[in-house]
């Protein structure tokens, strides 16, 4: 089994200057988002580079500004609650999908509204571009270090002893003896094998997710459809790699014994996201191709 490279957090050191491998994430996300929507631009009618560059910039402000608001309201309503300060102390980190992936659908429909477009034809345009910001992002939770998998007993050689989770590992230690045998020393540390979770998210709602996306999209579908097939990849792949992902330790198992917060607020995704594939096929409008309709 492998154990976790405890990379510096730092990518890049110039003097005072620091950037960190997640901000370095972050800016490959909207980098990759912005070129792939200017290539998409370039296949379809009334879309124009000044649009896809008012477009990025809106689903970045989204991301950034709903993904710190939902973490806080979502996972540490309490903090927030004593110290409302807490909202902006972005450099303890914490950002939540579900709050960027809301702030980018109100970005989305403040720029429908700018131009006068229809707000699925806009995030049907986009969708396709998001899941490699999921893949960079996740990546960036992996070489952090956090949002670690569960322990594992399976054998599997791609398990991996994260030393960061000395100390929950020694908590879950205490909680189950039995776990003793599968604990080794690393360091100094006793660790316990886990599935590397960040790079399950990156392969399955990051490469996977938008490999399907982009060849869904690239052939006419209805209005709807595709941001519909976005919701249902994205909901079914988090719902389930969310049983080989250990639960926030605050957070635990909020729900039947088993589900947690991450799945609380993915299962509404798969409701929505069928919902909408039945009705967009149902209502066959098509925006582009042979079938166009306004």
């Amino acid at each position: 089994m492998m154990i976790h490279p405890q990379y510096d957090p730092v990518a890049l050191a110039l003097g005072p200057i620091e950037v960190h491998w997640y901000g370095l994430m972050y800016l490959l996300a909207f980098a990759a988002a912005y070129g792939l929507a200017w290539y998409r631009s370039t296949k379809r009618d009334n879309w124009s580079t000044d649009m896809v560059s008012d477009l990025v910039f809106y689903g970045a402000l989204g991301v950034i500004l709903g993904g710190r608001i939902g973490y806080v309201l979502f996972y540490q309503f309490g903090e927030f609650i004593q110290n409302p300060a807490y909202l902006l102390k972005v450099w303890e980190g914490g950002m939540s999908f579900h709050g960027g992936f809301i702030g980018v659908m109100l970005g989305m429909l403040f720029f429908a509204r700018k131009y006068k477009k229809n707000a699925f034809q806009v995030l049907d345009f986009i969708v396709p571009c998001v899941p490699t910001g999921l893949l960079f992002g996740r990546i960036g939770n992996y070489i952090n270090g956090e949002l670690w998998g569960r322990v594992s007993d399976g054998g599997y050689n791609w398990l991996m002893y994260f030393p960061q989770a000395a100390s929950f590992d020694m908590q879950q230690l205490q909680a189950n003896p039995d776990l003793q045998e599968l604990m080794t020393e690393v360091n100094g540390q006793y660790l316990l094998p886990r599935h590397p979770s960040q790079l399950y998210e990156a392969f399955a709602e990051g490469l996977l997710l938008f490999l399907f996306l982009w060849w869904y999209s690239s052939k006419p579908r209805p209005r709807m459809a595709v941001t519909a097939v976005f919701l249902l990849g994205y909901g079914l792949s988090r719902f389930i790699i969310e049983f080989f992902r250990q639960p926030d330790a605050d957070q635990g198992f909020i729900l039947l014994g088993w589900m947690t917060k991450g799945q609380i607020l993915t299962a509404p995704m798969v409701i929505l996201g069928l919902i909408m594939l039945i009705y967009a096929y149902k209502n066959s409008v098509y925006d582009w191709g042979k079938q166009s309709a306004y």
